[in-house]
């Protein structure tokens, strides 16, 4: 057996893998390695989402009712579109990345076998005139420096097609050691919270009547084709997507634009720009907070999207609820969450696996 991560041991293993979009292999080993002892059945599917489920006392009989949890493994990045006469690499991101996140971050060039290290190359502030030193700078005008000296020595190393990812340290600071920071925290945080509460689960004297899935996606900042491949074929009975959501508690933003507040628990989502969320999703997820004594909050502005935009239109609808971890600065090299936020997902997600029968929050007509 593999060593087990536990706490934010896991986390940081998660978050260090190499991961972009379309290349998540790394991330699923670590996973795969983390729950093969603890799991029922195990499935990595052709387009690479792994699946592993916990089954229920009522699994295989008319009454076998599944419910599945759903984190991505995919982390945003790059993709190699041309090699440079000068050996520098032309790249396109993978996911929404704003430009002033992009130069001079250290960055892997690679794929799930081969990786180098190199680093988004630009203009130093005394080569740039008036007007470039107030735009923003565009990924075209930008560049991956590898240390070749020429498109040959480049081309040794790295081809078109090949993957980028930032490359960032896993730090605990803060007064109290309470703040993480990481690259890929979106959503290998929600990775982690997952494979801790299969573990849990797996090890427990009691097990629910349902199945738990426990799915882990590929592609979801390009196109969440991962999840709705996933969730047509293990057609859950209920839905919980965990993620990460962008907040803007320490911008200056006015109170009612913050998404949510770091330290205060996971955020429920009522709506996004992909979904909206029925009323009984939502009532179940706080209600069962409220009763076991777990922090949460709901998402107080409506942004972004995530896997639940494909998985609550699968087959003939999953109810779905959207489960995220309040981080700041998402989508760049230094993702910041708060480590209370990361133990009261966990328990909140063990709660609603344990006690929650999936077919509560299912509409009668």
């Amino acid at each position: 057996m593999s060593k087990l991560y536990y706490d934010d041991e896991l986390l940081r293993e998660l978050c260090l893998a190499f991961g972009p979009t379309g290349c998540e292999d790394n991330v699923a080993e670590i996973i795969k390695s983390q729950t093969e002892d603890f799991c029922d059945e195990m499935k990595l599917d052709k387009m690479g989402n792994l699946t592993v489920v916990l089954y229920g006392k009522n699994h295989g009989t008319e009454n076998e009712r599944r419910m599945m949890f759903s984190a991505h493994m995919d982390e945003v990045g790059f993709m190699i579109t041309n090699v440079n006469g000068d050996g520098t690499l032309k790249f396109s991101n993978l996911g929404g990345i704003v430009g002033y996140a992009l130069p001079a971050r250290a960055v892997t060039v690679g794929d799930e076998n081969n990786k180098i290290a190199g680093v988004i190359g630009t203009k130093a502030i005394h080569q740039l005139d008036g007007g470039e030193r107030e735009s923003m700078p565009k990924t075209s005008g930008l560049y991956i420096d590898i240390g070749a000296k020429d498109k040959d020595e480049a081309e040794a190393y790295v081809k078109r097609g090949a993957f980028a990812a930032f490359r960032s340290d896993f730090v605990r600071f803060g007064a109290d050691g309470k703040y993480i920071k990481c690259k890929a925290i979106d959503d290998r945080f929600g990775c982690a919270v997952l494979v801790t509460v299969c573990r849990e689960m797996y090890e427990s004297n009691e097990r629910p009547d349902h199945d738990t899935i426990f799915a882990f996606t590929v592609r979801e900042e390009v196109g969440k084709s991962g999840a709705m491949t996933t969730a047509f074929d293990r057609d859950p009975h209920m839905a919980f997507v965990l993620e990460a959501t962008a907040v803007a508690d320490n911008t200056g933003s006015p109170v009612e634009a913050r998404v949510a507040e770091l330290g205060e628990g996971p955020a429920i989502s009522f709506m996004d720009r992909s979904t909206i969320y029925s009323r009984e999703m939502f009532d179940l997820v706080m209600n069962t907070a409220r009763e076991y004594g777990v922090k949460c909050q709901p998402k107080r502005y409506v942004s972004g999207g995530n896997d639940a935009g494909h998985i609550h239109k699968t087959r003939a609808g999953i109810p779905t609820a959207a489960i995220s971890a309040p981080a700041r600065y998402i989508h760049t090299a230094s993702n910041v969450i708060h480590y209370d936020d990361f133990k009261s997902t966990i328990a909140l997600c063990a709660a609603i696996a344990e006690h929650v029968e999936p077919q509560a929050a299912v509409r009668l007509y």
